[in-house]
């Protein structure tokens, strides 16, 4: 028993350290704007620290729980489906998981609440729905081998053929749709179920599959989205944003915190009810684990369910407002271009602190037995979501239309796409929609927003497509790290030969006729 609670202790430790690297830059950055050149209000100011403690505590029981919950789930259910040969029970299997875990996707809560004219169940449903038929869809590819460079190339031209043919309000919403959608909930079971499905295989480009189920995962929500659009044509698309709350004292601090706990408590519980379910009803058919291992399980999923609602109150009540008033401020700044570089370096460091980045960059690490480090993972997903966001707020300064960025950057990630080795364009589909979780719906977009409003500019056309530019530019600065890697191994192996040959031809001819 005292080894159990001192291996705990050291595994929350361990994670305690993790989230403590990733959330100190971004609470240094915020208040060392807010004591310069963008002054908060004290009671926002506490508030984001409250809500900086609740993150950090959050993170630290999440990660802990994902790793003794929703990991060996997905991966004993891919195994298992998979070991049972039969198509159709696999094809059901994938689209009902698909679906169930969407729905519990915190992060496509927060953006439905967001999208004018449009009813929550209604896009959530939807956009569940085209999660599940493309989780389907990853499934298939990886049973008859199907190349993704392929595959992701023609949905994305579809995609965008579509997008022309919609009303623009929605074009940016769909895209985001994409990126909100493979967040805490849904990465861990997702990047499970394929390692599960490729370890019973033993072919040379098991590993290479492994990867690429977010990847297609995060393109049904934005054709799902994008059919909604022609569907529904409201009246009115304005987007009339949240008010900042007044905090006077400690108390009214404590209150709006008070108020968020309950929300948090029962949405967490709805949302992980489904996965439970299904959980309990694949062990009583196949019972596939043992007592111990469902203990442990169990355990998990109290530490996931608590690390979210602590995560999710920390970072709606505290680092929402926090984000669009900090917005609001940098855009009020007579040089307005300052939000740019700001913008920039926020991003640079706020993607480290989202939960399921730590899933991908542990699993990218294992899965590839070293050769991919997380630290380079983490750099490149750092670099790419700079750029988004530098991007992002100049989208928001000048209103230029989100084609002139999104256009261009898929192609150059698909055409990357057939250099680079397979393994690198899996894992940067997938770290597209990874990079883009509730740390970008909760800070990063209410900050595009509180400029935008500063500004006076249209939210829906210029705010939103924050999450879509996050999710786009991973996919070239990984595929970049692939290239890199490519060029170096080559190089390495060309060097090995040429340093054999120079061995090989300072032997004496009697010792080659032996060779």
């Amino acid at each position: 028993m005292n080894f159990k609670i001192a291996k705990l202790k050291e595994k929350l430790q361990e994670k305690l350290n993790e989230t403590l690297k990733a959330v100190l830059p971004i609470l240094a950055i915020v208040l060392v704007l807010c004591f310069t050149i963008a002054p908060l209000e004290p009671g926002i100011l506490l508030a984001f620290l409250l809500g900086a403690v609740l993150l950090i505590v959050g993170m630290m029981f999440f990660t802990l729980g994902v790793d003794m919950s929703m990991t060996p789930i997905g991966e004993n259910v891919g195994t298992c489906m998979t070991q049972t040969k039969k198509l159709w029970l696999m094809v059901l299997l994938s689209f009902i998981l698909g679906f169930i875990v969407t729905i519990s996707e915190p992060d496509l809560q927060v953006l439905a609440e967001q999208v004018p004219s449009v009813p929550n169940m209604v896009l959530v449903l939807s956009v569940a729905f085209g999660v599940g038929l493309f989780l389907v869809a990853a499934l298939l590819r990886m049973l008859f081998n199907i190349t993704l460079a392929h595959m992701l190339l023609a949905l994305y031209v579809f995609a965008f053929a579509l997008a022309f043919f919609v009303p623009g309000d929605f074009i940016a919403v769909a895209f985001d749709a994409g990126g909100v959608t493979t967040g805490p909930m849904t990465v861990p079971f997702i990047m499970a179920l394929g390692i599960g499905i490729s370890a019973i295989r033993s072919d040379e480009r098991a590993e290479d599959d492994s990867f690429g189920l977010v990847a297609l995962s995060s393109i049904g929500p934005i054709l799902s989205v994008l059919v909604l659009s022609l569907i529904y044509h409201p009246e009115s698309t304005e987007y009339v944003p949240d008010s900042i709350p007044e905090i006077e004292n400690s108390v009214e601090l404590w209150e709006i915190f008070a108020e968020g706990f309950p929300d948090y408590i029962r949405e967490m519980a709805v949302s992980l009810l489904p996965i439970i379910v299904f959980f309990v009803i694949f062990q009583i058919i196949f019972r596939r684990m043992q007592k111990r291992m469902l203990i442990r399980v169990a355990v998990g999923m109290v530490y996931t369910y608590a690390g979210l609602v602590l995560f999710l109150t920390g970072v709606n009540v505290g680092f929402m407002p926090a984000g669009n008033y900090l917005g609001q401020v940098l855009a009020d700044n007579p040089y307005k271009w300052i939000i740019v570089p700001v913008g920039m370096l926020i991003g640079y460091f706020i993607v480290r602190a989202e939960p399921a980045v730590f899933v991908l960059t542990r699993q990218v690490e294992d899965i590839t037995s070293g050769t991919i480090t997380s630290r380079a993972m983490s750099l490149s997903l750092s670099i790419g979501v700079a750029v988004s966001l530098g991007l992002a707020m100049i989208r928001v300064l000048t209103g230029i239309s989100i084609f002139w960025f999104i256009i261009p950057g898929y192609a150059a990630a698909l055409i990357l796409s057939f250099f680079v080795p397979k393994i690198f364009t899996a894992i940067a589909f997938d770290s597209g929609g990874v990079a883009s979780g509730p740390m970008t719906a909760t800070f990063l977009l209410p900050f595009a927003m509180g400029a935008c409003v500063s500004i006076g500019g249209d939210i829906v056309t210029d705010a939103f497509g924050v999450v879509a530019m996050v999710a786009m530019t991973p996919l070239i600065t990984i595929q970049i790290l692939g290239l890199v890697y490519q060029i170096n191994t080559g190089s390495q192996e060309k060097r090995e030969a040429e340093e054999a040959a120079a061995v090989f031809a300072q032997l004496p001819d009697d010792d080659i006729i032996e060779l």
